[in-house]
């Protein structure tokens, strides 16, 4: 009985046992089907620990198709080691080797055809869904997973940096080849300059009253380069063909229409070419004829015909060298001045001159005869385009107006300055305007006025000619000579200001009065002008106590001033002064003369947008070439210094457009212009 007992519950147990190992193996079949199942719609929970592999594959891949060598990335960077991986060291590999391959992406962007470049860009998108995946990943096995990513984006950030670098280097490299040895040290040599204790023209005329805000951090990503729809058309000149802020202004007495009137917002739309517009005619045939259609505007041809300013002729606009008071050629003019006062001594003992109310500016383009330089203005007037003419033909000219504001010049910096029939009142309003060349006039210089009140008797003629004498009288003024030209019929009146101030202080009467001691004379953007005189500089370091050194001379010689301060670079002012000189020579000989593709025979009118102290003018001197030097107001005040050589220049704000009219200028010439502009911002 027992023993079948036994025997029954043994039976059973045997039973169970089989049972038990069938349904074991029906659940792991069940298992693996829904293993299979499951693999083949989504990726498994360890498709972590193959992602580095998949990025070192693109990384490979799309590296030897897009370089010829690996881009500077280490070989050990793109293995896997299987053995010694773990979570963290995955994610920090993985992360440098996307962040290398972005600068891949960059560099195929910017020097493979349009092909690798969609690659690129399809290889950029897989990367950053790689990314994304391990973000979510590390951030839902740990807790530590959001400080891992930030260490893992700093150092993502610190490899892109390294690249850039390393990418900079070689282009720099790249285009080294391009230009002769020895050129690029000069080159690479940053020329940027500090304030220090320099004062800026923003600075000395801190009266103005027009903020200067820069816009330069705007966006500009979104500007769309259209045609300007503008009324002046190919000759619009934003701050003076604002006709919004024109018509707006309460009085127009002053010539106040022909000033700056800046929009708030700079302009980014293109200048439109004339219609047929052609390249313009070589220096010195452009001084006698430009094409007709890149200035077509014929009125002055009709009004000023019979005084020789221009005639049409066929496809070309012509200028016989003449002028109201020079009908018989500006030439002849110029020596008749000298003539009348051999002391003036063109293109030696004066170099830098200022004429104003220009016309065509025949009598500047003459005066390259001679070796002198004529900074000529006119305003944009009923006279069209009289400094567009000037600047088509190769001749130095700015549009400008004697209004309600200073002239954009340091004081005392013209050894002459010119008016010929120039249209300006300067008696009036207790002489203002003719004050406003008295600051600008060098001391010992000299005024040439030759207008018809010298030499006419009418009434009119003849009461202006009388207030002159007495402004000019009280202006402590001399009247050196009144020379005749009998030839075209007029005569010259040659005023002297003087070198000291004595005759200021023997005055029965202070008027004009003295100018107060706060008032800067330098300080010329945007300040209005005052009916008073500064007094002349004494003491023997200043600047305008003597006269400068004869030309040539005076270019490559440091002013006699400019020695006790610390230049611009942070050197000794001689130093400094002579580096600058030293180093633009060694640029525009090995360089830019030779290797960068400028046809210089084709260039006339050139524009250095960030002096300093004029030596890149000055190593053109050789050319037939003229440079208009422009200090930025918000740079150390170094014009001065460039008249002080023989050069001439103005001052300027490049947040807002030029004086000037579209396609004045052949070549313009910013030595580390953007970026100081770009700090502004």
């Amino acid at each position: 009985m027992a023993q079948g007992k036994y025997s029954r519950v043994d039976g059973r147990k045997s039973s169970s046992y089989c049972s038990t190992i069938s349904i074991v193996v029906f659940v792991a079949f069940c298992l693996v089907g829904i293993w299979t199942l499951m693999s083949s719609i989504v990726p498994t929970q360890n498709s972590d620990l193959t992602s580095e592999e998949a990025v070192n594959q693109v990384v490979t891949e799309n590296g030897s198709r897009q370089f010829d060598s690996s881009g500077g990335l280490p070989e050990d960077s793109t293995k896997e080691d299987s053995n010694t991986i773990n979570d963290q060291n995955i994610i920090k590999r993985e992360s440098g080797n996307v962040a290398e391959e972005n600068q891949e992406e960059v560099v195929t962007k910017e020097s493979s055809d349009n092909e690798q470049t969609g690659l690129g860009e399809r290889q950029g998108d897989n990367e950053s869904d790689l990314v994304e995946g391990e973000k979510k990943i590390n951030t839902d096995e740990s807790e530590d997973g959001p400080k891992q990513v930030d260490e893992v984006l700093s150092k993502t950030v610190e490899n892109d940096a390294a690249e850039n670098n390393m990418e900079i280097q070689e282009k720099n490299q790249g285009s080294d080849e391009l230009l002769p040895a020895g050129a690029q040290s000069e080159i690479l040599n940053e020329t940027n300059t500090l304030n220090g204790a320099w004062s800026t023209q923003a600075i000395e005329s801190e009266n103005e009253k027009e903020s200067q805000q820069s816009s330069i951090t705007k966006d500009h990503s979104d500007c769309r380069w259209k045609l300007c729809n503008v009324t002046a058309g190919p000759d619009y000149i934003p701050c003076l063909d604002n006709w919004q802020a024109i018509r707006k202004l309460p009085s127009m007495s002053h010539y106040e229409h022909r000033e700056r009137h800046c929009p708030e917002e700079a302009p980014t739309c293109v200048v439109p070419l004339p219609k047929g517009y052609r390249q313009p005619i070589k220096w010195p045939e452009s001084r006698g004829k430009i094409w007709y259609y890149n200035v077509p505007h014929t009125k002055l041809a009709v009004v000023k015909g019979h005084q020789n300013w221009v005639k049409i002729s066929g496809e070309y606009l012509t200028f016989p060298g003449g002028g109201t008071q020079f009908i018989n050629g500006a030439l002849h003019y110029i020596d008749f001045i000298q003539k009348s006062l051999p002391a003036i001594a063109w293109g030696k003992r004066s170099r830098v001159i200022l004429d104003v109310g220009c016309g065509v500016a025949s009598f500047g383009g003459f005066l390259f005869e001679r070796d002198v330089l004529a900074m000529s203005f006119a305003p944009k007037d009923e006279h069209e385009a009289q400094v567009q003419f000037a600047l088509e033909r190769g001749i130095p000219a700015i549009s400008s107006v004697m209004g309600t504001k200073r002239l954009t010049f340091p004081s005392g910096v013209f050894d002459v300055v010119h008016c010929a029939r120039c249209r300006v009142p300067w008696h009036n309003e207790g002489g203002k305007l003719l004050l406003e060349l008295n600051r600008v006039l060098r001391p010992g210089g000299y005024f040439v006025w030759s207008a018809t009140p010298v030499y006419r008797k009418n009434p009119e003629d003849s009461g202006i000619w009388k207030a002159m004498s007495e402004l000019t009288k009280s202006m402590c003024w001399g009247l050196v000579v009144i020379g005749e030209d009998k030839l075209d019929g007029v005569k010259a009146a040659i005023y002297r200001k003087p070198t000291s101030n004595e005759c200021y202080e023997k005055r029965p009467q202070n008027v004009p009065p003295i100018c107060k001691e706060s008032d800067d004379p330098n300080a010329a953007w945007n300040v209005p002008m005052e009916a008073c005189m500064h007094k002349v500089p004494i003491n023997a370091s200043e600047r305008g106590s003597r006269w400068p050194e004869q030309w040539p001379r005076r270019l490559e010689k440091a002013p006699y001033w400019f020695n006790s301060q610390v230049g611009v670079y942070g050197k000794g002012a001689l130093e400094d002064f002579t580096a600058d000189y030293k180093h633009w020579k060694n640029v525009v000989s090995k360089s830019y003369l030779n290797g960068m593709g400028i046809g210089w025979s084709s260039v006339r009118n050139v524009m250095d947008m960030r002096a300093v102290y004029g030596g890149f003018a000055a190593a053109l001197k050789d050319l037939k070439v003229w440079v208009m030097n422009v200090v930025p107001i918000d740079s150390p005040d170094t014009l001065p210094i460039i008249y002080e050589r023989g050069l001439f220049g103005i001052y300027h704000d490049w947040c807002e457009s030029f004086n000037t009219y579209p396609r004045s200028y052949d070549l313009l010439h910013a030595d580390y212009l953007f970026s100081s502009l770009k700090r502004r911002g």
